[in-house]
């Protein structure tokens, strides 16, 4: 049977240390999601997980398209803000092949930039904004009917050779009417880490963030009666004993964790499970509940220890407060992961070394530390303040962590480019403006006084070249050459909150 579109996943765990590759599967949710959508309302999806594909060289482009051979009228490309620099070439490439195809961009990447890409990459024919499954189906309908795409909300489209925007789509009021994933498109015991959505969206303003906007700040959630239904049903398909709630308003309040608590213990299941929370919304009675039924750790976005930055960033908090529940979830959970943000350009040094100071305590404590340079993405609040009063620069050997393509080879504390993807990182720095998330913002007086402190006290490895000499461009520069770049030299992987083992 034809299939109507060819669904790519490309958000993937793909690093390269030195000589050697890491490469973790995660089940791809969003994706899985939107094929359930797409056959329920009768079309026929030719799914592809962009993470099995077996190369060690994936984003060479023969082999990208090799694996995406012979695709379906529609190509639908998901990614998220990291490799929306690969997927911009691979649509390009894909459009010179198959120049009657359809190429659909959506995930949480173009988001915010949509205007820009349909008015400077041609071959990129419609870009699908914020919750996919009710778009999709409508998109395809209207291609099939003729291609008339006005009455399609959630898209961004050229039309007679201007660029339209129409209407945002309804969100879904009920998540659980989705019914679960796909997961017959997969093969699901090739994957390490099982993540599951209990909710969609954050009611939090936090200016940082690239995710809540996406889904206008809206919340919505499924029952703790349909959340273990579904982790009964993976465990019954394919054994799995470890799930991944990696959706930022898993705790959302105490009834609505207590109350999944008592189901999952009701289930008699025999799981282990990892979720995101926030102090504030946080308790002892909570957390011991939490762990009594499988959590086996807790992740806290913490940002910062100065309480002007906490408010400077709309946080929802104050550091008080993960000073007083950190060290009870120490003592409950078998590990806390604290999440802290640095390289915002009005933070002082006051300021982070308030932050600096509360890292090394929590890791006294026993807290695992994962400190994240500022990623300016388009989607933020953040990004939309200060854009117009501040200056992009680029760094070669320093990338926020949030933006690892795969393509950089890490090389203890800083990455180095390899000339064979030149055509890729000038096209991140000849667009800043699609792509700012790689940028940074003043790195003589504040990204590197503060990079120096971190390596002292022992969250970053040290430079494998502390001599090394390297001028910082604009970001219209031309490439900086490989010359530029430190050797690599083999290294323990990143610790990333991403990953599924224990």
């Amino acid at each position: 049977m034809q299939s109507d579109i060819t669904l790519l996943n490309l958000n993937m765990l793909f690093m390269r240390y030195g000589q050697e590759i890491e490469r973790e599967l995660h089940v791809p949710l969003g994706c899985l999601y939107l094929t359930k959508a797409l056959e329920k309302a009768g079309f026929n999806v030719d799914f592809r997980d962009y993470q099995t594909c077996p190369s060690d060289q994936p984003f060479d482009m023969n082999v990208f398209l090799a694996y995406m051979d012979k695709p379906a009228p529609v190509i639908g490309l998901s990614c998220m803000a990291n490799l929306l620099p690969f997927a911009i070439l691979a649509g390009r490439e894909l459009k010179k092949r198959y120049p009657d195809r359809k190429i659909v961009l959506g995930g949480v990447g173009p988001t915010g930039v949509e205007d820009l890409i349909l008015r400077r990459f041609g071959w990129i024919d419609v870009i699908c904004r914020g919750e996919g499954e009710v778009t999709a189906v409508e998109l395809l309908k209207a291609f099939r009917a003729g291609g008339d795409l006005s009455t399609v909300k959630g898209i961004s489209f050229r039309s007679g050779g201007a660029i339209v925007h129409n209407g945002d789509q309804t969100r879904i009021a009920d998540v659980e009417s989705l019914g679960f994933p796909a997961w017959e498109k997969v093969d699901l015991k090739q994957y390490a880490g099982y993540g599951m959505m209990t909710s969609r969206g954050c009611p939090y303003q936090c200016t940082f963030c690239s995710v809540a906007p996406v889904w206008n700040n809206k919340s919505t959630s499924r029952s703790a009666k349909d959340i273990v239904a579904e982790m009964a049903e993976l465990n019954r398909r394919a054994g799995v004993r470890l799930f991944l709630f990696q959706d930022e308003f898993f705790v959302s309040g105490k009834r609505h964790v207590m109350d999944f608590c008592r189901e999952l213990v009701r289930s008699k299941l025999s799981v282990d499970w990892k979720a995101f929370g926030r102090v504030n919304l946080m308790d002892k009675e909570m957390m011991r509940a939490m762990a009594e039924c499988g959590c086996l750790e807790i992740r806290f976005g913490i940002e910062s220890a100065s309480d002007k930055i906490l408010k400077e960033i709309r946080k929802g908090f104050t550091a008080k407060k993960s000073l007083e529940i950190v060290p009870q979830a120490v003592e409950i959970f078998p590990r806390v992961d604290t999440f802290f943000v640095w390289g915002f350009p009005f933070e002082t040094m006051d300021d982070f070394n308030q932050s600096l100071f509360q890292m090394i305590s929590f890791r006294m404590m026993g807290a695992r530390i994962l400190p994240s340079l500022l990623s300016l993405l388009p989607q933020t609040v953040l990004y939309k303040q200060l854009i117009d009063k501040v200056k992009l620069e680029f760094c070669p050997w320093l990338l926020p962590e949030f933006v690892f393509t795969g393509h950089e080879i890490a090389d203890g504390g800083e990455i180095r480019i390899p000339p064979g993807y030149s055509e890729y990182f000038r096209l991140i720095m000849e667009k800043p403006d699609i792509f700012p998330g790689f940028f940074h913002l003043d790195l003589k007086n504040n990204v590197f006084p503060m990079l120096q402190l971190l390596r002292k006290f022992g969250f970053y490895p040290n430079s494998p070249n502390p001599d090394l000499k390297v001028e910082l461009t604009g970001p219209a520069a031309a490439v900086v050459p490989d010359s530029a770049f430190p050797s690599p030299e083999k290294l323990e992987p990143l610790e990333l909150a991403t990953r599924a083992s224990k």
